[in-house]
């Protein structure tokens, strides 16, 4: 398992882009809509992991009421893995809870699911595997 990317909410992509292009030295390599989300999304490479930036596209959306709730700032941490069943399996044998065991498809070309805060000291966690 490696560190894939960090999730961040901000308010609007168009400010938070300006920043972190600034702060990275380069431009975004992606920018994605997830509808059923309701999240636009806009990453970037920062050496062997990216930054995902997420503003919400619908007032009910999750980064929304994040933002509601905590305001801008690291939603997420995601990590890479081979088989993302496989390890649904090992961290379920292992005691982590889920807020859906049942991947589904994540932007930048992935299957995701994610573990319930509750089981991972409050941090949201994200597995995140390569479509093919």
């Amino acid at each position: 398992m490696k560190l894939e990317h960090i999730g961040i909410a901000v308010k609007s992509l168009g400010i938070s882009d300006d920043l972190f292009t600034k702060l990275l030295g380069k431009e975004s390599y992606k920018k994605e809509s997830v509808e059923r989300e309701g999240v636009v999304t806009s990453f970037y490479a920062a050496g062997e992991s990216k930054i995902e930036l997420l503003e919400a596209s619908k007032e009910d959306s999750p980064i929304s009421k994040f933002i509601d709730k905590k305001g801008e700032g690291i939603h997420h941490l995601a990590f890479g893995v081979e088989n993302i069943l496989e390890e649904i399996e090992r961290l379920k044998k292992e005691g982590f809870q889920f807020i859906s065991e049942e991947p589904k498809e994540g932007a930048d070309n992935k299957l995701v699911v994610f573990l319930h805060p509750k089981s991972t000291n409050g941090v949201l966690v994200e597995l995140c595997q390569e479509k093919v």
